[in-house]
């Protein structure tokens, strides 16, 4: 295990693995749930449908395009004609390992790492504290949200990053208005909120070193305080409960006059199940 990440290699990786490659030279990392059989279900944005995926914090992943206008998207893979297979209106999808990598280097999301080892690493979205779930269960999961959705793409509270988590741990965060389980967009805020923090400090330490010294454990404590493993304000849900537990989304139902108004019960209906998860919320 580096200090930035952990490269493996394809033979190493087993189904129900979390795995990441980085893009951009290391600016930032694209995550999935490898389902085995060369396939990796990952999450990205609706309107990019390349099959190697959008980044966890809002660049432009592979040059390869699909269309989601059917169940089974056309794809330019020569090797899996499934790769590229996304529900319409969702942002999970199925692609090949070597299409997900899109000739980048592969590297596995570390579990119940102990709290030392997380404070080591440079970078965020690498590993967590938390304890992953059996790989069947983390595989069941990955494979229902492929087929209902996993919400709206979020950079800071639901991206990639955040949907591997849930995969492999059933873990949401049960505060709405917080930051999500996503370690690059802890790093995002916890760079800033560190330097900030420890500015004061420049007034009492001479030293440069001293005050580089001050930022970076502020910087890892911010990390270490948004983990997943360590956090009070996580729930388990289970993923056929993701609407339910998700609720009525007022950015999106408004729109249609189905949000709920004070005193009214969500329902989900038996006949939306077959429905994308974002689409089954209604409000009676």
């Amino acid at each position: 295990m580096g200090l930035i990440s952990h490269r493996i290699e394809r033979k190493d990786i087993s189904a129900g693995d979390h795995i990441y490659t980085w893009r951009a030279i290391f600016a930032y990392s694209h995550h999935g749930i490898y389902v085995g059989g060369s396939k990796v279900v990952h999450f990205t944005r609706e309107q990019n449908f390349g099959s190697g995926g959008d980044s966890s914090l809002g660049s432009s992943g592979s040059s390869l395009n699909f269309s989601a206008s059917s169940q089974k998207v056309p794809s330019i893979c020569p090797n899996f004609p499934d790769c590229g297979f996304q529900q319409p209106e969702s942002g999970v999808i199925l692609s090949c390992l070597d299409c997900f990598l899109s000739n980048g280097s592969l590297y596995r999301f570390e579990y119940g790492v102990a709290p030392l080892v997380f404070l080591a690493k440079l970078r965020g979205g690498t590993c967590t504290t938390a304890e992953s779930d059996p790989p069947d269960v983390v595989i069941h999961r990955a494979m229902f949200l492929l087929q209902n959705g996993f919400g709206n793409y979020d950079v800071f509270k639901n991206n990639c990053e955040d949907f591997a988590l849930y995969c492999k741990t059933g873990l949401l965060i049960s505060d709405e208005t917080g930051l999500g389980r996503s370690g690059q967009a802890a790093c995002v805020v916890g760079a800033p909120t560190a330097a900030l923090l420890s500015s004061p400090l420049r007034m009492f330490m001479t030293s440069p070193v001293g005050v580089a010294t001050a930022t970076a454990g502020v910087y890892c404590m911010s990390r270490y305080a948004t983990d997943i493993g360590v956090r009070n304000d996580v729930v388990k849900v289970k993923v056929e409960d993701l609407p339910l537990f998700h609720g009525c989304n007022n950015e999106e139902l408004g729109k249609e006059d189905e949000c709920c108004e004070e005193g009214e019960e969500q329902v989900v209906d038996v006949d939306e199940m077959d429905n994308p998860a974002s689409k089954r919320q209604r409000c009676r």
